[in-house]
């Protein structure tokens, strides 16, 4: 019976194995990207049946198909959707072609969502890391956001080396407080102060009219970070999109997000940069004559060339800087990875000056299960920067302050070893060989982030989000002026100064929130977050100074003096957000949500402060066909943000004091406040988004409304208090504004491509409200030229004194229309600022470059004024500044020095070639074992138009000083950039 039932299966099997063979006909293949990668779990369905498959971690699958011929879909997120048809079994391998259309940009929304860029109603410029360093060599992060975002502008405090910018997002936002934007690197609140290192003891700089101590070219914090390992920045301009950040927001959020690793086989990346640095431009000498010389105390008969430039002794030389850089990142079905190491040498124009980096980052994430991961980012930084000596100074001590006064004809090289002072009161030369101006960093940046999905279903999904970062360095900063210092031969002077600085920083934050999806059957879908927060802030700087140093020791226990000063600056911040987005079905998205934060440095410490937002974006093309019009999308943002008061403006401070050889404390002059509160932002926003032929051409247009309320002044008391001045909440200034921004995808063929953006922007400000009579800031004196608060004036006037003889009644009254003494000479808000990229692709060549205007925006120029007072100015005897035409330029503008400060402030504006780079790649093939050999050439800043009279537009004698960011005294000379570069991916 058995055996019979046997010879019927087989009987039956020969009968219906041909159709079987007809109805299930296997198909395998590899699905490539078109970069030559596989593409790991990318989805294979069968079109018009749900039968369908994934690939493998190679790229490869497998399917059975009912029928031939059969069409076959391929799609994965952030590449294009291919329909292949196939007539024959066998292997069938695709290769798709990414596509940002498909992988649709997302942006930060809340502190535990994001959504698609095409949803959003703020404007959030986002950089991609190719936009960031993909065109040339960058040191550091603030060197590589030039002109890259509309709405900011970014301005270097220095030519030297190791970074320093002040950066300001729509406009001036504060008058005394730091209207830098706050920085978070993957969800970790980083430190970006700039911290003096206690030099001014040497140069004097605060002792003049401005008492900012601010003088000494430090550099901030944000340098530190490598954008080699950034996968993409978002800048959060608006107070709508800054509002999840609360009372830290009021001058914008950089949100910077690191790499991870991808999907697919293991990538190892090297490169190496070989770069050159000169001077952007050197001044040169005056034309000088016999008659000349000697009207300035110099030799007579002198032979004229023997003349030397010390300036371009100092200056001139052209600098060899390295960068390397290794990588690695994968990752598995759970798993992910990314390596990355860079060591960059970049020294300075000047001997001993320049800056060491390596930076080390290790991100790791895991999927435990399909309700647990956990991402952890890693960062450790080690720099070294020597600033050299230069910036203001009232000692004449400074490299550039002393350069000034320091004639042709003098010889300052050594004898015997041995400086010659120099008629200065210091030797330019022996200043850059002896001094050092020193920072070292180290530190350590960390961040982990998990999710736990608490809820999945198909309409439902919660998950609980869970974050800490922590952010640790130790600065330890060295300034050494020997006793061998020409100017400290003398026994009644400092006899040699050594300054040790240490200061450690520590932040960390915590968070927890739930987010909650639900989506409807009617297309209405819900993202809600709620949580809450802790960040603490910690600063300990201690700076000792020691005076009268033991022969050539530098030990700061070899000195006769000694002296400490030690600031402590504790912050601790809670607060929570909770938000919601509603979104039908990509049409309309509306978002409404609300932040409130408690801090130690309100005047109340338990006292919440609100920060609502609210916006609404309109999909109009998702509702019907308008042809060419691929994206139409109105939209509108409201928003509030803060600014928390400084640490020192709620208490009074104490001063040591010793008296009958007694330790104590006195009273300070700063009244404390009990009643301080942070500074307030609301910002109103409209906007438009126009796509055009699936999307080749973008268009976004931005009009934005900003005030700042509750400004925080430094008001003046009566002296019959006991004391002089303190903070208060007195003041509202608004900034109006508008942004554009162009995309174009030119030409897209296979053999060649061009792509291109333009982006154009400007703000103006006005002091709506001010509590307190009009008052000057900034700059040293109103005689030559300084900023003026005054309501219904621009923030960023700048105004200065006048010769009443030199000017009719109605003059005056026309330009001093208050009386208060001061015409206004400038102003130092630009008229515009413009930015032009291109990338063009042909074969296997690359070109990109950058282009950057800025139109206007006047500068305080002391830096020639000085060199007037001292006769050895460039131009000195050239004409055309004199109205009368009677004075040459030096004697013109030296004649109008402490009265009439029109002639120093001057247009700041300028053309930059920012960046430009072309790379050439060899075939794929070509080498074995390497995937990818690029080799090219890039430069920065390799032209520069400005009619501005020194080394370059760009500089800040205050650093990230809030108004006065564009005062230069004779700072350390700003370069171009030209890099070779060989990369290469295994």
């Amino acid at each position: 019976m058995k055996q019979n039932d046997f010879k019927f299966r087989i009987l039956l099997f020969l009968f219906i194995s041909p159709f079987l063979m007809v109805a299930q006909v296997s198909l395998t293949g590899t699905v490539n990207s078109d970069k030559g990668d596989t593409v790991p779990f990318a989805n294979v369905i069968e079109k018009g049946t749900s039968n369908g498959t994934t690939t493998d971690v190679d790229g490869k699958f497998t399917i059975e198909v009912s029928n031939l011929p059969a069409t076959l879909v391929f799609s994965s997120l952030g590449f294009e959707t291919l329909e292949q048809s196939v007539t024959t079994a066998g292997v069938v391998n695709v290769t798709i072609i990414e596509s940002a259309e498909s992988l649709e940009e997302v942006v930060i929304t809340g502190l535990a969502s994001s959504t698609k860029r095409s949803n959003s109603a703020n404007s959030v410029a986002s950089i991609t890391a190719n936009e960031l360093i993909g065109t040339t060599a960058q040191s550091g992060l603030d060197g590589a956001l030039y002109g890259k975002f509309n709405g900011a502008e970014i301005k270097a405090n220095s030519g030297a080396p190791g970074g320093g910018i002040s950066m300001r997002l729509r406009g001036v936002t504060s008058i005394f407080g730091d209207q830098q934007p706050l920085f978070i690197v993957d969800g970790i609140y980083v430190d970006n102060s700039t911290i003096g290192l206690g030099n001014n003891v040497v140069s004097e700089a605060a002792g003049g009219g401005n008492p900012s101590t601010n003088q000494d070219d430090a550099t901030n914090r944000i340098a530190d970070i490598d954008p080699n390992d950034i996968e993409n920045v978002e800048i959060l301009k608006g107070a709508s999109a800054a509002a999840i950040y609360g009372s830290r927001a009021a001058g914008g959020v950089v949100i910077i997000t690191t790499k991870r690793g991808r999907l697919g086989k293991p990538k190892v990346s090297l490169s190496h940069t070989v770069g050159l640095r000169q001077a952007t431009q050197l001044l040169g000498l005056r034309d000088w004559d016999q008659s000349e010389i000697e009207g300035l105390g110099g030799p007579s008969n002198y032979n004229l060339e023997a003349l030397r430039d010390y300036e371009k002794e100092l200056f001139g030389t052209t600098r060899m800087s390295f960068s390397t850089r290794f990588s690695t990142s994968g990752a598995k079905e759970n798993t992910d990875y990314f390596f990355g190491a860079t060591h960059t040498k970049e020294p300075g124009l000047v001997d001993n000056t320049g800056y060491t980096k390596s930076s080390i980052r290790l991100n790791l994430g895991q999927k435990f299960t399909d309700w647990l991961d956990l991402y952890v980012t890693s960062n450790y930084i080690n720099s070294e920067a020597d600033r050299g000596f230069f910036n203001n100074g009232n000692a004449n001590r400074t490299v550039g302050y002393a350069l000034a006064f320091t004639y042709p004809w003098e010889n300052l090289s050594p004898v015997d070893g041995v400086y010659p002072q120099g008629g200065a009161g210091s030797n330019v030369l022996e200043t850059v060989a002896l001094t050092r101006n020193e920072e070292k960093i180290n530190r350590f940046i960390g961040s982990a982030t998990s999710n736990l999905k608490l809820v999945t279903t198909d309409s439902n999904r919660l998950k609980l989000v869970l974050q800490g970062g922590f952010d640790q360095y130790t600065l330890r900063s060295t300034s050494i002026f020997p006793r061998a210092l020409s100017y400290f031969r003398d026994p009644s002077s400092l006899g040699g100064v050594a300054i040790s600085g240490s200061t450690v920083n520590t932040n960390f934050n915590l968070s927890a929130f739930l987010v909650h999806d639900l989506n409807l059957d009617n297309g209405l879908s819900f993202t809600t977050q709620v949580g809450n927060f802790l960040q603490n802030f910690d600063r300990n700087t201690v700076i000792t100074i020691a005076s009268g140093l033991n022969g050539s020791q530098t030990n700061l226990g070899q000195a006769s003096n000694v002296s400490t000063s030690q600031v402590i600056i504790p912050q601790r911040d809670t607060g929570f957000f909770g938000q919601t987005e509603i979104n039908w079905s990509d049409k309309v998205i509306a978002t409404v949500g609300v932040r409130g934060d408690k801090s130690t440095n309100n005047g109340d410490a338990n006292k919440t402060y609100y920060y609502p937002k609210g916006n609404l974006a309109v999909n109009i093309h998702k509702f019907s066909d308008l042809g060419f019009v691929s994206t139409f999308k109105p939209r509108v943002a409201y928003g509030e943000s803060g600014r928390f008061a400084p640490f020192n403006a709620r208490f009074t401070n104490f001063n040591a004091q010793f008296i009958g050889g007694v330790s104590g404390n006195t009273i300070g002059n700063l009244r404390g406040n009990p009643n301080i509160e942070p500074e307030r932002q609301s910002e109103l926003e409209y906007g438009l988004d126009l796509g055009l032929f699936n999307n080749r051409i973008r268009v976004e247009a931005s009009l934005y409304n900003k005030k700042i309320d509750d400004l925080l002044l430094q008001a003046s008391t009566p002296t019959s208090s006991g004391f002089t001045s303190q903070f208060t909440n007195g003041a509202e200034l608004v900034n109006d504004g508008i942004e554009l921004y162009l995309d174009a995808l030119v030409v897209d063929s296979d053999n060649f491509s061009w792509s291109t953006n333009l982006k154009w922007w400007k703000n103006k400000s006005e002091v709506t409200r001010l509590d307190v009579p009009s008052f000057t800031v900034g700059g040293f004196a109103a005689s030559l030229g300084t900023f003026q608060i005054q309501e219904g004036k621009p923030a960023t006037q700048i105004v200065g004194t006048y010769d009443p003889s030199a000017y009719t009644d109605a003059e005056i009254a026309a330009r001093d229309p208050e009386g208060d003494g001061f015409f206004v000479y400038g102003d130092a808000e630009p008229d515009f600022q413009m930015s032009w990229s291109n990338n063009i692709k042909f074969k296997n060549i690359e070109l990109s470059f950058l282009w950057h205007w800025k139109e206007g925006g006047d500068g305080i120029n002391l830096t020639t004024l000085l060199y007037d007072l001292a006769g050895t100015t460039w131009d000195y005897d050239e004409f055309g500044l004199d109205p009368s035409g009677q004075l040459a330029n030096g004697p013109y503008r030296a004649s109008q020095a402490f009265v009439n400060p029109d002639p120093v402030i001057e247009d700041a504006g300028y053309i930059r070639l920012r960046e430009v780079g072309i790379y050439y790649t060899l075939p794929s093939g070509l080498i074995k074992y390497a995937d990818k050999i690029q080799f090219g050439f890039s430069g920065r800043n390799l032209i520069n138009i400005f009619d501005y009279n020194s080394y370059d537009p760009e500089v800040s004698n205050f650093g990230n000083n809030v108004l006065a960011n564009n005062v230069e005294v004779t700072p350390y000379p700003a370069s171009r950039f030209i890099n070779f570069h060989l990369n290469v991916d295994f």
